[in-house]
């Protein structure tokens, strides 16, 4: 089993900024890539960016230049900046990770969500 949690959301006014981390624990051997989703009311979850285990990202195009995915594998942690924040932004924040565990198996696991709420 590998567990993740997240920290970090909350209220931010527009054009401010939040920083989210999501930790991984349990029985992981290896993880690969590591990604945060988002979904906001009435609307499908959506990838907003992920980080491949070398270090390369993608980002979806509403967010590219505003977030920054990065991680720390010594850690286990993957982190999500976010700045320049719009009313937009408004979602559960979900941390998603993929790899391998000791015993050699793939896992797919998530994290609970974070609120990231962005209003004046």
């Amino acid at each position: 089993q590998v567990q993740l949690v997240e920290s970090g959301g909350g209220l931010v006014q527009p054009g401010g900024s939040l920083r989210l981390s999501c930790t991984a624990s349990g029985s992981m051997f290896s993880i690969n890539d590591m990604a945060w989703y988002r979904q906001a009311p009435g609307k499908e979850r959506e990838l907003v960016a992920r980080i491949f285990t070398y270090g390369s990202t993608n980002y979806a195009g509403s967010v590219k230049g505003r977030f920054t995915i990065s991680r720390d594998n010594a850690l286990n942690t993957v982190y999500l900046q976010m700045n320049s924040l719009k009313p937009e932004d408004t979602a559960v924040y979900y941390c998603n990770a993929v790899g391998t565990d000791t015993k050699f198996r793939s896992f797919d696991s998530w994290g609970q969500g974070t609120q990231v709420t962005v209003s004046s």
